[in-house]
């Protein structure tokens, strides 16, 4: 059945619980996971209340989002080492996680996605948006969402 799992997490506990449960069934499967964490770009100028702030320098905001990212992914990392599936973890920078998420599906040649959902509805759906309802509607990757 499903071979390689693509494993999404931006850091919640929801995401840290999908990721427990991917990694249970990438055990029953016989699978391996690839854990993945897409940080946000950010820019070099925050406006706001009359004030212009200047973002820390590319480096520090590099390093910043590597130690992020790492944090991130060490849950599913250790998930996988305690049930012994094999794992690898990477990270990107994108200002669209959703795409980044279908793109990193193909890269590694992904045969299924299993992220979480928050769950929202309605206006707050709507405004906030839902990373996991757009890879939904625009992977053709098979998604597994767990609430």
């Amino acid at each position: 059945m499903f071979k390689h799992i693509l494993v999404p997490t931006d850091g919640s506990k929801l995401s840290a619980k999908a990721a427990k449960q991917a990694v249970k069934l990438a055990k029953a499967l016989g699978a391996k996971i690839t854990g993945f964490h897409a940080a946000p770009d950010i820019g070099s100028t925050y406006y706001g209340d009359g004030y212009i702030l200047r973002a820390p320098s590319a480096k520090s905001q590099a390093e910043f989002m590597h130690e992020q990212a790492r944090k991130c992914l060490s849950t599913i990392e250790v998930e996988a080492e305690v049930e012994k599936v094999p794992c690898e973890v990477f990270h990107v920078v994108s200002d669209s996680p959703y795409e980044a998420i279908i793109d990193a599906a193909k890269k590694k040649k992904c045969d299924l996605i299993f992220m979480a959902s928050h769950g929202r509805r309605g206006l707050s759906g709507l405004v906030l948006g839902s990373e996991t309802q757009k890879v939904l509607i625009h992977s053709k990757v098979p998604v597994l969402v767990c609430r």
